[in-house]
């Protein structure tokens, strides 16, 4: 009787649920597609400026991606996932 008690008390459980762990893995693609939208409009000489740097992807849409990203984290983290739908 002592070895089956010890056998439940010691089963994994996981802290979030599916649900935390889904919009988690969202989070990082927006993060990760943010990231990669910022990247490049680097130039092979450094005596030839290069206006690609500050277009309206790099400047405007990659940052608002990875701000959206940690938001999503944040939600992801503070979602409760055992708060029913049907509360009285």
């Amino acid at each position: 009787m002592g070895e089956k008690k010890q056998k439940e008390a010691s089963k994994s459980v996981f802290i979030f649920g599916k649900k935390n762990y889904k919009f988690m893995f969202i989070g990082l693609a927006c993060i990760a597609l943010g990231f990669i939208l910022m990247s490049g409009g680097g130039s092979d000489n450094p005596n030839v400026f290069n206006p690609e740097i500050f277009s309206w992807r790099r400047i405007r849409l990659a940052p608002t991606l990875v701000l959206i990203g940690f938001a999503l984290q944040i939600y992801a983290i503070l979602l409760n996932p055992k708060q029913s739908n049907s509360e009285n």
